[in-house]
């Protein structure tokens, strides 16, 4: 019984021993595998996280590309267009400005044109001044007006208008009108011809003419304007260039 017992124990014992030893080799297994699997872990999470990274940095590259590309547009973009702002504004500058020079030099040519004219009328008013004191009583001047008048129209009667304040004056230069024309005609044609002249009391020129006559004939359907006042228009019309050279001379 003793060795029974013995035996017993020691089977018991060698029994629990192996499961024992089988345990802690399934433990240590375990461990192992578990440590297998913590480095599978760590390898798959830095791998992970080597993979993040890497696309983390070519989005980041990319990113960085578009932002360029997008950089590079808008600056482009906006450069035209400050471009074409300062082309347009720089025209328009140049526009106003030579608008603002021509209406000057318009407004400067003007006014030069105006100080001349009024210039010019003055001295239309002095001519007009010494012509009517120097010519307008002058028996000799007014003969000439009238035969000058006869010979335009060679009519053998003919009617004087003149000034009220003329009509003494006139009626003395008739005679030597008469003359002086029939004396013209015989020595350019060789033909006698006499005229009859008066005073055309029907119409009385204005008293502001500066002197002069008008001839009429043929119910006063013909009219030669003798007048002062109309040969000075005539010339002044006429002899405005030289009139003009002479007044403002060019530098």
């Amino acid at each position: 019984l003793k060795h029974f017992c013995a035996h017993g124990a020691f089977v018991f014992q060698v029994s629990y021993a192996a499961r024992c030893s089988r345990v802690l080799f399934i433990a240590v297994m375990a461990m192992a595998e578990g440590k297998d699997n913590q480095n599978q872990i760590l390898q798959m999470k830095q791998f992970i996280l080597n993979e993040a990274k890497d696309k983390a940095e070519e989005i980041t590259t990319k990113a960085l590309e578009e932002f360029s590309i997008e950089k590079f547009k808008i600056v482009n973009l906006m450069t035209e267009k400050i471009r074409q702002e300062y082309v347009k504004k720089n025209k328009q500058v140049d526009t106003q400005s030579a608008i603002a020079h021509s209406t000057a030099v318009n407004k400067s040519r003007l006014e030069k044109i105006r100080s001349r004219e009024e210039h010019l009328a003055k001295v239309v008013v002095d001519c007009k001044g010494h012509l009517g004191s120097a010519c307008g009583q002058s028996k000799e001047f007014i003969t000439n007006l009238i035969v000058q008048g006869l010979l335009m129209l060679l009519e053998d009667e003919v009617q004087v208008q003149c000034r009220a304040a003329d009509v003494d004056l006139v009626c003395g230069c008739f005679g030597e009108a008469e003359r002086l024309y029939a004396e013209v005609i015989k020595t350019e044609t060789g033909a006698a011809k006499s005229v009859k002249l008066s005073i055309d009391a029907s119409k009385v020129l204005p008293g502001t003419h500066m002197g002069g006559v008008c001839l009429v004939c043929s119910n006063a359907t013909i009219t030669i304007d003798n007048t002062i006042d109309s040969r000075l228009n005539l010339i002044l019309e006429q002899d405005k260039p030289k009139i003009r050279s002479l007044l403002f001379p060019s530098p």
